[in-house]
């Protein structure tokens, strides 16, 4: 990390994906309506919402989660990582759950579930456990599908020094004990407690939320209540009420992840738990009154993409190796000029494991990595080139100056550079990077007097005689 505040969000993340169309007919077959597709938007939720909303300029994210060998998991990590989350992830038995949501008119006509019951996820990466011990504060995001329930997760968060705020699932277990701030919503705290007692709404929350407090030895519980607010309920018996500011109508898909991040990262700060709570409110309601969701991640169609190139089919090519207990191997570069160096390089690469993925470098990576005359042939054409050979399974292709972003939704177990980097020196930057969820850096040597720029040289040379 890069030395700023550190806000380690834990939980269960799946991805939602939203197909918007239009419906002029009723099938033929079956008396159902006929939805012709217009976009597809992908968005985490979960806790990786809960990540996504509170990454920002001031301090960094990073989400400890559980995600299976598939392309949804693939593509939850690419849209993370993307926004500047680090990704650190327990294996996930079965499938990486979705919510796939038709819509016409802005009404949802059907949603589709996938990824079946809960399943335990397997055992936490050390670095995953290092990441929470390193926290400036921490965010429990349960939604219900068991990351909470992980012996290893809940021993790292009773350790922590770390304030913890803690938003509830009711199918969630108890907090782990001396918990800073909990922040269930009205319906979650009479779920929690099975209070159906009558009174007004601020009678039954303040008894539900001194209740929960008590039951989980937590330092204080906040309720949040809508457009009313929230209730915070602590050692005494009176609650503090803190209203919201202003009225906002919208979409309140969010705004609980949106109120309980800018409370972890306020008491991260030093701010009492009155103080966090009215920071959070406020951040919620604007959250909302800006319009959710729909306004703080734009909504992204996903392009079609030739055979063995893009995130999807990398995806889909990961997921079936792990499958079936293979070695997934990954390389990168610009390969700008594709030469005998880099076939040896590449053909090395694959004897490592089970399948070999190329990282390329965009055009625009490229150019800023070695200058505006650069790269001689385009970003289309390279991955194609490579995709063609025997030695490569599948390419997908990078914006940054560095495949970070793409090692981290791409998780292979070998990470292979060719290069001079084996007399010593410093480690590769990518190994740090490996070391997250237990994959392994090495080097495969070039063969001398092979190299892109060199080819380009001798080129111009020859063109000058």
């Amino acid at each position: 990390m890069s030395g700023r505040p550190l806000l380690v969000v834990v939980g269960d993340t799946l991805l939602d994906r939203d197909i918007d169309g239009a419906v002029r007919r009723v099938a033929p077959d079956a008396p159902a309506p006929v939805l012709d597709e217009r976009s597809v938007a992908d968005r985490p939720g979960g806790a990786g919402l809960a990540a996504l909303l509170a990454a920002g300029q001031d301090h960094d994210v990073a989400l400890v989660t559980a995600l299976a060998d598939d392309p949804a998991a693939a593509r939850l990590s690419e849209l993370l990582t993307a926004a500047g989350v680090a990704v650190y992830a327990l294996p996930l038995p079965g499938a990486t759950p979705e919510k796939i949501r038709l819509r016409a008119g802005g009404q949802v006509l059907v949603r589709l579930d996938r990824g079946g019951d809960p399943e335990p996820p397997g055992a936490a990466p050390e670095a995953a456990l290092e990441v929470l011990r390193a926290a400036t504060a921490v965010l429990v995001s349960d939604y219900g599908r068991g990351v909470t329930r992980h012996p290893e997760l809940r021993h790292a968060l009773e350790q922590t020094r770390a304030p913890i705020v803690w938003d509830p699932h009711p199918h969630g277990p108890a907090p782990v004990p001396n918990v800073r701030l909990v922040t269930p919503n009205e319906s979650e705290v009479r779920a929690l407690t099975g209070d159906a007692g009558g009174g007004s709404m601020l009678a039954a929350v303040q008894r539900a939320g001194h209740q929960l407090r008590q039951r989980w030895r937590a330092g204080a519980v906040a309720v949040t209540v809508g457009r009313a607010g929230a209730v915070l309920c602590h050692h005494g018996p009176t609650p503090l009420v803190v209203p919201a500011p202003d009225e906002a109508d919208g979409d309140t898909c969010g705004a609980g992840d949106r109120f309980a991040a800018t409370a972890a990262l306020a008491l991260a700060r030093g701010a009492l738990v009155s103080e966090a709570v009215q920071e959070a409110v406020a951040a919620a309601t604007a959250y909302v009154a800006a319009g959710g969701v729909t306004a703080a991640l734009a909504p992204e169609r996903k392009p079609e993409s030739p055979e063995r190139i893009g995130a999807e089919e990398v995806g889909r090519l990961v997921a079936e190796i792990r499958a079936r207990g293979g070695t997934v191997v990954a390389t990168g570069g610009c390969f700008d000029l594709l030469h005998i160096g880099h076939l040896a390089t590449l053909k090395a690469a694959r004897k490592l494991g089970d399948c070999l993925v190329v990282c390329l470098n965009s055009d625009r990576s490229v150019a800023a990595l070695k200058g505006p005359e650069r790269p001689l042939t385009g970003q289309a054409d390279r991955a194609r080139l490579l995709a063609a050979l025997d030695c490569v399974d599948a390419v997908v292709i990078f914006d940054e100056p560095t495949p970070e972003a793409v090692l981290t939704w791409l998780r292979p177990d070998v990470w292979v550079k060719g290069g001079d980097y084996a007399d010593g020196g410093p480690d590769l930057p990518e190994a740090a990077l490996m070391h997250r969820w237990g994959g392994q850096t090495v080097i495969v040597p070039y063969l001398d007097g092979r190299s892109t720029t060199g080819t380009i040289a001798a080129a111009r040379a020859a063109t000058r005689r």
